[in-house]
């Protein structure tokens, strides 16, 4: 049985009334817990308030579907109190670190205690309020690691094919230069006149404008290969489909090749087979180049994108152009929007710039447009939506997803609060959106919701 001297070990007790301290010694279950037994998990209900007086529990929370370790009580201590208080689910998982001896009172008696021992409430009210703000703080920091590790997972997706293509293009380029090289000594000792060589070089030069430019149509080039092909075999050049390829991207046209290889229609050295083979290199090496080069445009672009997106050499608060935001946020979001969702913009040309926190407006439309594109399974319509005011700019975010139970609309800004399952959603991401919004830039943010549209509206002020 729970003694009073055991009660007294707590700050808590000390200032009830003797008959109190009777009360709860008679009114508390002896509980014995062996190490790494759980004793409440994620998601249950409110069990009891618990008094520990030997031993050390851990606390921790899924996050991404693991254990995150998040705090530990160590004995003597009491704890249980805020899932009694708010009616919610236990937000973690309370699991022995040691063999632990504890007792539990029934949450109807930890009330009853509450209500009528002001002292004893303002305790655990200011407890309840240093442990909320602990965990808050955890899992604040968590959604940020989170929503970083989609954006990082997002931009690494999309840095793979321009790198691929890069890498690819360095790689194959080497030997192709070296080739080029080789046939121009060769063709040099064959002393050809300058009016032939300067024929070579037009349709080399005009090559490269096609593929640099101009870019073919995918029905069109194979239909010009398949036509090339047949010329280069007739012609007996070997390994034909190797130079129909490059030569039909470079738009060259037969009437071309057999106006360069005219002269050489009958000559045993077959300077018109490595002239045509030159050719088809030169456009292959150009078609590398430019591959590589779209590849580096896009890395450079995502790479700006990112630098934009976190505001980096930039101080915490400047002029911040939200349509960029708005761009930054869906360039770094495009591998799960491409396959499925439809971006409608509806941008305002007058839209000014606002002095903002940069990085942590982005903040929301991450979670905004995370939480739309979620709310659609990866499939449906995304609008964005923005208009000025005199004295303020207004920022709609809507999606065509099944939308918000009326019944819970009420409570979707709560902090913790989430219909998404344990280790799913930790229910901050909206109450960061909210905070950012209203606490950090006095605006406002309000949600209508209905099947197959929600909408969200930011407002925030110009001055």
């Amino acid at each position: 049985m729970l003694c009073i001297e055991d009660l007294l070990t707590l700050e808590l007790f000390k200032t009830l009334p003797r008959n109190r301290l009777d009360w709860i010694c008679d009114r508390s279950q002896i509980l014995n817990l062996s190490t790494d037994e759980i004793l409440v998990s994620e998601g249950d209900p409110a069990r009891g308030f618990f008094i520990m007086l030997s031993g050390r529990m851990g606390l921790t929370r899924r996050s991404d579907g693991m254990e995150m370790p998040i705090g530990q009580h160590e004995a003597p201590s009491f704890f249980g109190e805020i899932p009694i208080l708010t009616g919610d689910p236990n937000p973690v998982t309370v699991r022995a670190l040691t063999d632990c001896h504890l007792y539990q009172l029934s949450s109807e008696d930890f009330l009853t205690l509450l209500h009528e021992c002001r002292n004893f409430e303002q305790v655990i009210f200011k407890t309840v309020a240093k442990r909320s703000r602990g965990l808050e703080s955890f899992i604040r920091n968590r959604e940020k690691m989170a929503a970083l590790g989609t954006l990082a997972a997002g931009l690494a997706h999309e840095l793979n094919n321009p790198a691929a293509a890069l890498v690819r293009a360095l790689r194959d380029i080497t030997p192709a230069l070296l080739e080029l090289q080789r046939m121009n000594l060769v063709y040099g000792q064959h002393q050809v006149d300058a009016e032939h060589t300067a024929q070579w070089i037009k349709a080399r030069d005009e090559g490269y404008e096609t593929i640099t430019h101009k870019r073919i149509d995918p029905m069109k080039l194979s239909d010009r290969e398949d036509e090339l092909l047949d010329w280069l075999e007739d012609y007996g050049v070997e390994d034909a489909w190797k130079l129909a390829g490059p030569l039909a991207e470079g738009g060259t046209a037969i009437a071309t090749l057999e106006e360069l290889t005219a002269r050489w229609q009958d000559d045993q050295t077959k300077m018109g087979t490595m002239g045509l083979r030159w050719l088809a290199l030169s456009f292959e090496v150009m078609s590398m180049i430019s591959s590589g080069l779209r590849g580096a445009e896009r890395i450079a672009e995502l790479v700006q994108s990112m630098k934009s997106y976190s505001h980096l050499d930039q101080g915490a608060r400047q002029l911040v152009d939200i349509h960029e935001g708005l761009e930054d946020t869906l360039r770094l979001f495009s591998y799960k929007i491409k396959n499925g969702v439809e971006i409608r913009r509806s941008y305002s040309p007058d839209i000014p710039k606002i002095w903002a926190y940069g990085s942590e407006l982005n903040q929301v439309w991450t979670n905004l447009i995370d939480n739309a594109i979620d709310a659609m399974n990866e499939k449906g319509i995304l609008e964005i939506v923005t208009t000025p005011y005199s004295d303020r700019i207004e920022v709609q975010i809507t999606d065509s997803g099944s939308g918000i139970p009326q019944e819970i609309k009420s409570r979707i800004f709560e902090p913790f609060f989430t219909t998404k399952a344990v280790g799913k959603g930790s229910g901050l991401g909206l109450e960061v959106v909210r905070r950012i919004v209203e606490i950090r830039h006095q605006g406002s943010i309000t949600v209508d919701s209905q099947p197959g549209k929600t909408q969200f509206t930011i407002c925030l002020p110009i001055g």
